[in-house]
């Protein structure tokens, strides 16, 4: 039997996550809880402030621990490369990226927070790939629903064996293909036993698809507020498996949850006008969610029912506030690190 959400509160050693009457913003999840150890980023490197792109290159360049306060608005010019070991704040209300977007690859322990990341084009806004330890936490994702599906790439994909990630409060927005978790089936031998991702306490928002899609990996997925997500919003498929705990949808919302393997049209309409058939994925169901009055599709149950890591969830009845109020930009301060 499933303990109440008062029990919860009680004995949250026991059952490992717990109602939480305050939030904070400290990190949870699988980028905390994992075999290789806490993501740090930067932690007990210097601290540089950068306002201009050439310094913000030189300074995510290589694996020397480092905390980067990021000035400003940076339209760059090509993709940014960040080594491992690597704190990106945004100061005060945010730093603003445009037109290319941050590339992690082959890396491990980096923190992105407070950064508005804007209309980025031919990739991601963020792409991770074959990297551990990730914290993307606090920032807003833009693009624009209106120029189709194809303009504007993934706003946080994490792909190719990618592992112990966390994605929290951050506001997507305005975008139609949001977040993929794996993304091709002939990568299935790289990404099975990997792609373990937390998302919580993100603020969806006129977005179309992917929040999030997975293939081969496990999501814990909760405390998340989707409003007029229109198509299809957690989407687990290729074997993929989901637990999902108090979410909340609201407006325009046409299915919150499935676990059916077909990709629907409207996710890629101009490149795959029937939709792409695959294996169906998995879905467990934990603390209540409100679906809103979108449909919810579970084809299958799977065995991922503990995370492995504590967590506190909010109440089912004060996500949509709490998340509106926390998620998103200048939140955190000029946070430098922890402890």
């Amino acid at each position: 039997m499933r303990p109440s959400i008062l029990v919860l509160s009680l004995l949250p050693l026991l059952f490992g996550h717990a109602l939480s009457l305050a939030q904070n913003f400290d990190l949870v999840g699988y980028a905390k809880d994992n075999p290789l150890g806490p993501t740090t980023g930067g932690l007990g490197g210097e601290i540089v402030t950068v306002n201009d792109t050439k310094s913000l290159k030189s300074a995510v360049k290589g694996d020397t621990p480092r905390i980067i306060h990021l000035s400003g608005t940076f339209n760059l010019t090509s993709r940014l490369q960040i080594g491992s070991n690597k704190t990106l704040l945004g100061l005060g209300p945010g730093a603003e990226i445009l037109t290319n977007g941050l590339t992690l690859k082959s890396v491990s322990n980096v923190i992105i927070r407070n950064l508005g990341i804007r209309f980025i084009l031919s990739n991601d806004a963020i792409t991770i790939q074959n990297s551990t330890r990730v914290w993307i936490d606090h920032n807003e994702f833009e693009s624009s629903l209106a120029d189709g599906p194809d303009k504007y790439d993934g706003q946080c994909d994490i792909v190719r064996a990618s592992d112990w990630i966390t994605v929290s409060w951050n506001y997507f927005h305005d975008h139609w293909k949001s977040s993929l978790v794996g993304n091709k089936d002939s990568l299935r031998d790289v990404d099975t036993g990997h792609l373990h991702v937390t998302y919580h306490h993100n603020h969806w928002r006129n977005a179309g698809t992917r929040g999030p899609a997975g293939r081969f990996g496990h999501q814990h997925v909760y405390n998340n507020l989707y409003e007029d997500f229109r198509y299809q919003a957690i989407h687990s498929r290729s074997d993929n498996q989901v637990l999902v705990e108090g979410n909340v949808f609201r407006g325009q919302m046409r299915e919150a949850l499935s676990t059916y393997g077909l990709v629907i049209p409207d996710d890629s309409p101009n490149t795959s006008p029937e939709g792409d058939w695959e294996i169906d994925g998995f879905a467990n169901l934990g603390v209540e969610n409100d679906w809103g009055g979108a449909g919810v599709n579970v084809t299958q149950t799977g065995n991922f029912t503990e995370t492995g890591y504590g967590y506190g969830i909010t109440a089912l009845g004060e996500v949509e506030g709490v998340v509106r109020e926390g998620a998103g930009l200048g939140k955190v301060g000029n946070w430098t690190g922890f402890g």
